[in-house]
């Protein structure tokens, strides 16, 4: 079985182009499914698996109490492993195709108003190694509408700043060509050149845009920390994440006019259904808007 999730691993990597994390997900989600099947029916090969083990094991995530977004990745798992298997002749039929994957509430992510993300961009503005960091992070980050895995894995050669334009790696590995604000251009260059910037906070050689104050690589635990931080500072009251960020960013651009098709491609989304959420907050924040302002949006009480 081992040999099989290795082989596995390869498909969702080769085949499917999926992200490095979700790879991670699956594969340790499998080992969870497959290490009870071991337990519990002495199950070691795929031949062996029946219908009835799936849903043995479904049941114990449910005693469990896991949420259902962990619940249906975990289903997603099982369902793309059985059909790999199925695919390549190792089992006969797919025994996992008559599970469905449970519909998740889709809660709206957090959006800033373009006033909060000033705040945060103003405060972030400190005339130290650090403080130019930070600016030319969140320039990025919400100038461009990057994911946090996408902006930390930036490397110095990725950066055309001259011609405007970054070069980041998507999911699953894709390259996409990301335009540059002329403010982000401001203090990225500011944070690049100056012998106060990254060069001030560089202990070695090391090839990434953005470094902590040891020198190394910022993580995305690192970034979160900043952020949360500017964010308090600034007096942001909910809870902001690299997340909300790209999220501002899409939304923001739907509300001056940006069509949906360019909005996609900013995002780098290979399906055009996942930019629509946008769409959605966009029209939950034009009513919110509408009754916080319209003198006869609501009746008087």
């Amino acid at each position: 079985m081992k040999f099989i999730l290795r082989e596995f691993e390869s498909y969702l990597q080769l085949e499917k182009g999926l992200s490095v994390n979700t790879i991670k997900s699956y594969l340790k989600d499998l080992e969870q499914y497959t290490s009870h099947l071991g337990k519990y029916y002495h199950v070691d090969k795929p031949k062996r698996i029946e219908k009835r083990h799936i849903e043995n094991f479904l049941q114990t995530l449910h005693r469990r109490k896991l949420s259902p977004k962990t619940i249906a990745r975990k289903i997603s798992a099982i369902k793309s492993f059985h059909h790999f298997l199925y695919v390549e002749k190792i089992i006969d039929s797919d025994i996992s195709s008559d599970f469905q994957t449970p519909k998740i509430p889709k809660n709206l992510p957090t959006v800033l108003s373009v006033e909060e993300v000033v705040k945060i961009l103003e405060i972030s503005d400190v005339d130290s190694p650090l403080g130019y960091r930070n600016k030319a992070l969140l320039e990025l980050i919400y100038g461009s509408g990057l994911r946090v895995s996408e902006l930390l894995d930036i490397r110095m050669r990725d950066v055309h700043l001259d011609e405007s334009y970054v070069l980041v790696q998507g999911k699953g590995g894709k390259e996409r060509i990301v335009p540059i604000s002329d403010i982000a251009i401001i203090a990225l260059r500011k944070y690049m050149t100056d012998p106060n910037g990254r060069q001030k906070l560089m202990k070695k050689p090391l090839p990434y845009l953005f470094i902590n104050n040891e020198g190394g690589k910022l993580s995305r635990q690192g970034f979160y920390k900043v952020l949360q931080g500017l964010a308090n500072d600034a007096g942001i009251e909910v809870n902001v994440s690299p997340h909300t960020l790209r999220h501002s960013f899409a939304t923001h651009l739907l509300e001056n006019g940006i069509d949906l098709r360019s909005l996609q491609t900013l995002l780098g989304h290979e399906d055009i259904s996942t930019t629509q959420i946008y769409t959605h907050i966009s029209k939950t924040r034009a009513r919110q808007v509408y009754d916080e302002t319209h003198p006869r949006a609501k009746e008087d009480k």
